[in-house]
């Protein structure tokens, strides 16, 4: 069974890890962590990470700050899961194929990749 503290695969591409409820198959993301009193009722299981944007706007950092501009959006992937975080890479546009991948600073971003 995958680490539920974790919330991605070491596979490449990476998978995203979730909770899903035993009884209903709904799923839940982040995975719970084992000390969660619901965690009896779930298991954490791997999606696969790739998917299509839902939804994004593009932010435009003060000039002052020296941060270049960044998309954030929701990527809907197989489940269903509707995620929302940090969307790099060229192309970026409701319905653009993207995946997970590991993020330094956010654990998970998600990159553009062709169709």
């Amino acid at each position: 069974m995958p680490d539920p503290s974790a919330i991605l695969t070491a596979d490449s591409p990476p998978q995203l890890l979730v909770s899903r409820h035993r009884a209903t198959r709904e799923l839940r993301f982040p995975p719970l962590a084992a000390q969660s009193p619901l965690a009896a009722e779930h298991e954490t299981v791997a999606i696969a990470g790739r998917g299509h944007v839902y939804s994004f706007t593009v932010i435009h950092p003060n000039p002052k700050s020296g941060a270049a501009p960044f998309a954030l959006g929701y990527v809907d992937l197989p489940g269903p899961v509707r995620l929302f975080g940090r969307i790099g890479g060229e192309g970026v546009g409701i319905g653009a194929a993207c995946e997970v991948v590991a993020h330094a600073e956010f654990g998970y971003a998600f990159q553009t990749v062709a169709a």
